[in-house]
């Protein structure tokens, strides 16, 4: 009985540097999809649902802090230290624009409504950009009082959400205003926001503490202690009644939302967690860290048997991904020859 308590995740190799950020699409046709950026200057795709590698986004030039992908999954967007945000075909992998900033781009993400993408970074101001007119100025909200570290749109593209490097707290913008309307008060800096499916809470991660801000009226819902200082911290979609948090400690602990009661502890990564998130369905959740891996685990009851890794799978709604499917989302897809050796020798060393 107590092996059945084991969850052995599945492990995607890929990166050569650490992973700082992860994000899944909702269910698409073709399933879903998850983004990772890594410190090595290549997001990468694969298939949410079981780790495979889908393709390799080329062309920035220093490390990728933030990923996002729009709505159905075929644009994806990535901000790095090169001094850009990239958008790019996700079906392709071709990059179909470079939005030059003067610093540092620490956070991007795609407006509900995927015809925006806001970024944020050390020049403290958040620039939101419009991808039916790729080639016009931003439009530049700035007086953030700090560098910014992540951003969120909230309300149906009508608030938008940040917080610093440097500073507690997380702020809330009024798109038409352009002013600062709410502060959410934290004590440490705020290194995760998250703005639940529903739209109802906003999860926040900052040093030992996981706080539950309601996202409409910005009250203070719940406040968890956590065992060690933890950077990342997300939400289950389907239910609300779980949530999950990883940091410096390496492990990665499930928690009850209504209670605060740990649940279980997951050990594998080599590294602090740097960054976790649900998928949309809730049945599994992706860590990212310090090691370079990327770990998927299951929610329901462990098992060894590849058949029952994903638990409940013809009661979630969850499409299945067929081998059609992804090779559809593959073709096509720019693969240099140097991105294939990096794959393998690090699959190979693992």
């Amino acid at each position: 009985m107590d092996k059945k308590k084991v969850a052995v995740p599945l492990v995607c190799h890929g990166h050569s540097r650490p992973v700082v950020d992860l994000f899944y699409s909702p269910v698409t046709p073709d399933g879903f999809f998850l983004i990772s950026a890594s410190k090595d200057s290549s997001p990468m795709l694969r298939n949410g649902e079981t780790g495979d590698w889908v393709g390799t986004f080329e062309g920035h030039k220093g490390a990728v802090w933030s990923c996002c992908l729009d709505t159905n999954a075929l644009r994806a967007a990535s901000g790095s230290a090169d001094f850009s945000a990239k958008l790019w075909d996700a079906l392709t992998g071709d990059e179909l624009h470079s939005f030059e900033h003067k610093h540092i781009v620490r956070a991007c993400t795609f407006s509900e409504d995927t015809h925006l993408l806001l970024t944020g970074g050390v020049e403290k101001i958040l620039r939101i950009f419009d991808l039916n007119r790729p080639d016009a100025p931003p439009r530049e909200v700035d007086n953030s009082p700090g560098s910014i570290r992540t951003v969120a749109w909230l309300h149906s593209d009508q608030t938008i959400l940040s917080s610093c490097t440097e500073i507690g707290g997380v702020r809330l913008w009024d798109v038409r205003s352009g002013k600062i309307v709410q502060t959410l008060e934290t004590n440490s800096p705020v290194t995760s926001a998250e703005v639940s499916r529903d739209g109802r809470y906003i999860t926040t991660a900052d040093g030992s503490t996981v706080k539950f801000w309601d996202a409409n009226h910005f009250g203070l819902v719940k406040s968890y202690d956590m065992p060690c200082n933890v950077e990342s911290a997300s939400l289950e979609p389907k239910f609300g009644n779980k949530f999950v948090a990883g940091g410096e400690d390496m492990w990665i602990r499930v928690f009850d939302f209504h209670t605060g009661e740990q649940t279980g502890c997951n050990k594998g990564h080599h590294g602090p967690v740097h960054c976790l998130r649900f998928s949309p369905e809730g049945e599994s959740y992706a860590s990212g860290s310090e090691d370079g891996t990327i770990r998927i685990w299951q929610m329901g009851p462990a098992s060894h048997d590849e058949n029952d890794s994903v638990p409940g799978n013809g009661t979630t709604g969850k499409v299945k991904v067929s081998a059609d499917d992804i090779a559809r989302k593959i073709e096509g897809f720019h693969i240099t020859r140097e991105g294939e050796t990096t794959e393998k020798e690090i699959a190979t060393d693992a």
